[in-house]
């Protein structure tokens, strides 16, 4: 299988102008984003960056939050009698409070930076639609010019935030275009209480450019100065064409007034073939000058260069793995989403919020844009491991290393316990205090084993103990640390409980219940209870990987102790049997945000095929009878079917595609009224809000459905249907193996694997008659049981197919 050629197959494609932002193209180098929309009379590029945030964060409340003993006491206090907490003044006052600093400024949120505009006359060019090669990057632009079709290309470049436009005809050949205005917009949505843009022209040149100044105090002490931590971006556009100020039209109607003597506007004249380049520059304001830097020499073998180490660096990506599947939709849906993957995130930069690096206006500012750690944030980095892109999770894993600091200083000066309390939303701006310091969402102990749980996943799939060692250990160990703490209250055990075990309380749900009169519906929440059992044990295995149990031995002694007296998972009698729920006394009719009831399954990773018949049954019938509200369940709901090998592919695919928008993507949309939304909320609220990052990690659904090695055995198509055939290369499974297989009406063909660690490998054999073995060296060797495994050394390699 060619995963580059697999690619090229399934180009996006838009076959009209595309004058709306979700109906653009999107294009990226994993730091800069642009969407190039199309409008009958000319193209509009908008750009976006990771690194670029209106940086400025309010915390004028942070002396009133007070500690979490003082607001538990007043909260116990509360009657139980109460409907809500809030028919209490002071609990509403002070969750009033606790809220302003978030709810009432919009910083910090990614900050748009600015849009270009490409005009011409549309009596003598009509735009046909767009078109971008998901393998190599290209996005082109066609036109009808003078009765012939013409291309516009357009890429960016992987290393550079810059932009390359160029025009062709339709035998390949660079060509002049008549486009005959350029003009660069900053964003209409820039907060006026920032200082304003400085435009910068050089015509003679060909370039136009505006800084824009972000500053780093919400309330500066002296504007003129500014601060030596302001932040400032800069975005440049440069062309071959001749370049003319543009000339002052007479206003037809009023709203025109405000164009008349637009600073970065120009008329173009282009004779030569058409070339243009857009740069951002991003970093200290100190390091951003109002002068545009000097730019290339723009000319077509330019473009070519640029364009062939682009094409090179996206065939090494795809590269890294591929899927060849009859069901072409869902193949189509593998390389769509991680194409938009590779455009939104890359090491070395900011990692990306909600709606990663595109953004215009409001679109991509609603919630800050910013870090939620009850699933929001994580799920992206679930498509990282399994598809063998797991660099891609270093700009997570640098998230937590900015998070710790402020997690461990919450955990001590409000919580007074040891380690690190991570947050429920968080910045990429300095914080001296929890952006959301408010309990009815910021009690959620979930989110501390959450937050750190990709670390351990990072390990178990590259077996790499040095990235064990220094980067995931010391986050694992400060989580471990609070929840021990946390658990060991004299709240949260004794006699008042009625039994042995050490239970987490309070807690909130995910997404429900907020908290309750006298904590009826806070207290071992199931996401909780699976998401501490994952980290302690993986705490465990850290220890002993790492020769640390002597040192560590207290804490690990208190881990065992908690996994002693730990409390059961939740369970109610629903219409189909036993199910697991969100918290003790729930209904199993519940309808769910996040999709709580199947946490066990994923991400807690306790339940799944391996399990035994009675928690396997129990594990299924809460799949099947979870009822879920939409939002916040495409991948992560349809995650947990697959790794029960429950999920009908046909549903998911439907699902997809309602929740499918014009430029490829998927929106999070509501599916049921009844819980929190009522039958006149519009289903489709959220489609405008942003790019969802979040929902790129689709492919890894369907990677579930191929190979499956979450409990370190792999497994072969655990959730495939034989109605299709379908082949995987170089998958990354736990252990550190790459793995390539095919299967045909239901059989399994072939099986490879490559040994990255020389870890012992662990195969489910799919097979009943047995397997011939053959390693890289030629030695042959014969497999049978249901589940086999073999030593191996870094770099072997090995060949099974039916014995």
């Amino acid at each position: 299988m060619n995963s580059l050629e697999q690619a090229a197959k399934h180009p996006l494609i838009f076959s009209k102008p595309a004058p709306n932002f979700f109906e653009g193209g999107l294009l990226g180098n994993g730091g800069l984003g642009v969407v190039v929309t199309t409008r009958p009379d000319g193209i509009v590029l908008y750009f976006g960056h990771n690194n670029v945030w209106d940086i400025r964060v309010s915390e004028q409340n942070k002396a009133k939050i007070g500690t979490f003993q003082e607001i538990f006491d007043k909260i116990k206090d509360i009657p139980e009698t109460y409907d809500t907490l809030y028919e209490d003044s002071w609990y509403n006052e002070y969750i009033h409070m606790a809220r302003e600093d978030y709810v009432n400024y919009d910083c910090p949120r990614p900050m748009p930076c600015g849009s270009l505009l490409l005009a011409f006359d549309r009596r003598k060019v009509e735009v046909l639609g767009h078109r971008i090669d998901i393998a190599t990057g290209l996005c082109e632009v066609y036109f009808l010019y003078e009765n012939k079709k013409v291309s516009l290309q357009i890429f960016v470049e992987s290393e550079k935030d810059a932009v390359w436009l160029r025009t062709l005809n339709e035998l390949g050949e660079a060509i002049a275009f008549p486009f005959d205005r350029v003009r660069l917009f900053p964003d209409p949505e820039t907060p006026q209480d920032i200082p304003a843009y400085e435009p910068y022209t050089n015509y003679e040149d060909g370039s136009l450019s505006f800084r824009q100044v972000l500053p780093y105090e919400l309330f500066p002490k002296n504007k003129a100065l500014g601060h030596s931590k302001d932040k400032a971006f800069r975005l440049t556009v440069k062309t071959n064409a001749a370049m003319f100020r543009k000339d002052v039209t007479v206003p037809v109607m009023k709203q025109q007034v405000q164009d008349r003597y637009y600073p970065l506007e120009a008329k173009l004249v282009s004779t030569d073939a058409f070339v243009a380049y857009v740069q951002l520059d991003e970093g200290l304001a100190s390091g951003i000058p109002c002068e545009a830097a000097e730019l290339l020499v723009l000319n077509n073998q330019a473009f070519e260069a640029a364009a062939a180490e682009v094409s090179a660096n996206w065939r090494a990506y795809w590269e890294r793995s591929g899927v060849q599947l009859e069901d072409t939709y869902l193949e189509q849906i593998w390389y769509w989403n991680l194409y938009f993957y590779n455009c939104a995130i890359k090491p070395g930069v900011t990692c990306p919020g909600l709606y990663g690096n595109w953004s215009f206006g409001k679109i991509g500012s609603m919630w800050h844009g910013d870090y939620h750690l009850n699933y929001n944030t994580q799920q992206p980095f679930w498509l990282a491991f399994s598809s063998n892109h797991v660099d891609k999770h270093l700009p997570y894993v640098d998230l937590v290393d900015h998070m710790l600091p402020i997690s461990k200083q919450w955990a001590e000066e409000y919580y007074g316990l040891r380690g690190a309390y991570f947050p429920h939303s968080a910045y990429p701006t300095e914080m001296t205090t929890m952006p959301w310091p408010v309990p009815e969402w910021g009690w959620e102990i979930c989110e501390t084993p959450w937050t750190v749980q990709s670390l351990w996943w990072h390990y178990i799939y590259t077996m790499d103990q040095q990235f064990l060692e220094q980067r995931a250990f010391e986050p694992i160990k400060q989580a471990v640390l609070f929840l021990v703490d946390y658990m060991k209250r004299p709240e949260a055990h004794g006699g008042q409980w009625g039994d042995d075990k050490y239970h987490v309380f309070p807690t909130v749900v995910p997404e429900l219940y907020e908290l309750t009169p006298g904590f009826k519906m806070n207290y071992d929440c199931l996401l909780d209870l699976t998401l501490i059992k994952f980290i302690f044990k993986a705490f465990v295995q850290a220890c002993s990987v790492l020769q640390k149990v002597e040192v560590e031995s207290e804490l690990l002694y208190e881990v065992a102790e908690v996994l002693e007296h730990f409390p059961a998972y939740p369970t109610a009698e629903s219409q189909i049997g036993s199910v697991f729920i969100s918290v003790p006394g729930e209904s199993p009719e519940t309808i769910y945000n996040v999709p709580n009831s199947v946490a066990t399954i994923f991400p807690g990773e306790d339940h799944g095929i391996h399990s035994s018949p009675e928690e396997f049954a129990i594990a299924a019938n809460s799949f099947h009878n979870h009822r879920n509200e939409g939002g916040n369940d495409l991948v992560f709901h349809n995650m947990a079917g697959a790794r029960l090998g429950l999920l009908d592919l046909e549903r998911f695919k439907r699902q997809i595609e309602y929740c499918m928008l014009p430029n490829g993507t998927c929106a999070d949309r509501i599916l049921l009224s009844g819980g929190r939304y009522g039958d006149q909320m519009q289903f489709d609220w959220m489609n405008t809000m942003g790019i969802w990052f979040e929902n790129f990690s689709l492919p890894a659904v369907i990677n579930e459905c191929l190979m499956q090695s979450y409990n370190g055995v792999i497994r072969l198509f655990p959730n495939w249907t034989e109605q299709y055939a379908a082949e995987f290369t170089t998958l990354l499974a736990v252990g550190g193996f790459l793995v390539s297989a095919r299967i045909e009406q239901g059989e399994v063909q072939w099986l490879e694997l490559e040994s990255l660690s020389g870890a012992v490998c662990k195969l489910y054999l799919p097979w009943d008659s047995g397997a011939k073995l053959v390693a890289g060296n030629g030695e042959e060797k014969f497999l049978s049981g249901k589940e086999v495994e073999w030593n191996t050394a870094a770099g072997d390699k090995f060949r099974l197919t039916r014995g």
